[in-house]
């Protein structure tokens, strides 16, 4: 049976676009402001009888509107977070754009420079598989300590360097498109293949980044970070102010439209939040570089380790952004709270 995706909304046209500034609301007057009001307070307490652990931003847009606001000890509207796996669905977009330009096929066989021989099986890997995590690649994304792992040696050892080289010397664990695995050394693959289509590495991939994405978008703040051979470490290394990572909440709650111009193409943002072959989904559903239903069912996530989320809830007309500090023994406790949030908002009609 086919899964059908909740609708998206348009931008209100009584509600200009946060290009240079949020305009700003009250909670809306449907919302359940008093249970809004004690989970907010929750948040930001380390000593509540089931803690979030630190939270350091939270923030609300409803119908377009920033109408929730709230900081930590030490951080600020300008404060610069770490996406942590987020980059990751920013990496999506950055390909949606190259897709849209006709300038890389996500159905074709990746042109990974390390599957050219011609008897290797990993030719057949299509960078559709690559955004579904189901490339079939081995790799261990473990930050348990003393845990085997190949995402800590990839970003902070031997692989660091050349992140991408690193995660596509992998062999295939399993046939391609039959096995889903997440894997932030897929990541990496996928933001080489980006700024090979786009012709750029390192500082002329950032500025292609400026111009189609972050410029129109007014994410100002944006710092991607890139390895030495030039890469951008997409699977996990953008900072920017919980304002921008709204932004771009906002961007995939509008279908990719951005003041009445299109940033990313038209379905991109359907491929995204459509599911994707998951053997178990113990770690949550998944879509293509988006998680799915973290705050109830038509709703899709950008998630980053250590409780980073930019969740949108299309239901609601809603886009949530919470980052801290969240040991994994609380992840769970930290989705539960942002389905609790986005349920203090009401249905759209």
């Amino acid at each position: 049976m086919a899964n059908r995706l909740v609708p998206l909304s348009a931008q209100h046209a009584d509600t200009p676009w946060p290009t240079e500034a949020w305009p700003e609301a009250d909670v809306p007057s449907e919302a359940d402001r008093a249970t809004l009001a004690r989970l907010i307070e929750a948040a930001f307490d380390e000593n509540a009888v089931a803690p979030l652990g630190e939270t350091h931003a939270v923030l609300a847009v409803a119908r377009g509107r920033l109408v929730l606001e709230r900081y930590g000890t030490g951080f600020s509207p300008d404060s610069l977070c770490p996406s942590w796996s987020m980059a990751k669905s920013i990496t999506h977009a950055l390909i949606g754009i190259l897709a849209g330009g006709g300038r890389i096929d996500i159905r074709a066989p990746a042109p990974v420079a390390e599957w050219r021989g011609p008897d290797d099986p990993r030719r057949a890997i299509t960078l559709d598989q690559l955004l579904r995590m189901s490339s079939g690649l081995a790799f261990i994304e473990s930050y348990i300590p003393d845990e085997p792992t190949d995402v800590i040696d990839m970003l902070w050892g031997k692989g660091k360097d050349d992140a991408a080289h690193f995660a596509a010397s992998f062999p295939l664990a399993h046939p391609p498109g039959s096995f889903w695995a997440y894997s932030s050394g897929t990541t990496n693959i996928v933001a080489r293949l980006a700024a090979d289509a786009a012709g750029a590495r390192g500082g002329a991939f950032e500025a292609f980044m400026r111009k189609r994405l972050f410029a129109p978008l007014g994410m100002t703040s944006a710092l991607p970070k890139f390895d030495a051979a030039g890469t951008f470490i997409g699977s996990s290394f953008l900072f920017a102010t919980a304002r921008d990572f709204a932004r771009f909440g906002l961007l995939y709650l509008r279908g990719g439209m951005w003041d009445g111009a299109r940033i990313v193409p038209e379905g991109w943002v359907d491929y995204a939040r459509t599911p994707t072959y998951q053997q178990t989904a113990d770690q949550g559903r998944y879509g293509a570089h988006w998680w799915l239903d973290i705050a109830g069912p038509g709703s899709f996530s950008a998630n980053g380790y250590e409780g980073q989320f930019i969740v949108v809830v299309p239901q609601r007309d809603l886009v949530l952004v919470r980052l801290g500090k969240s040991r994994a023994e609380v992840q769970d406790r930290v989705k539960q709270w942002l389905r609790e949030v986005a349920e203090c908002f009401p249905l759209i009609a």
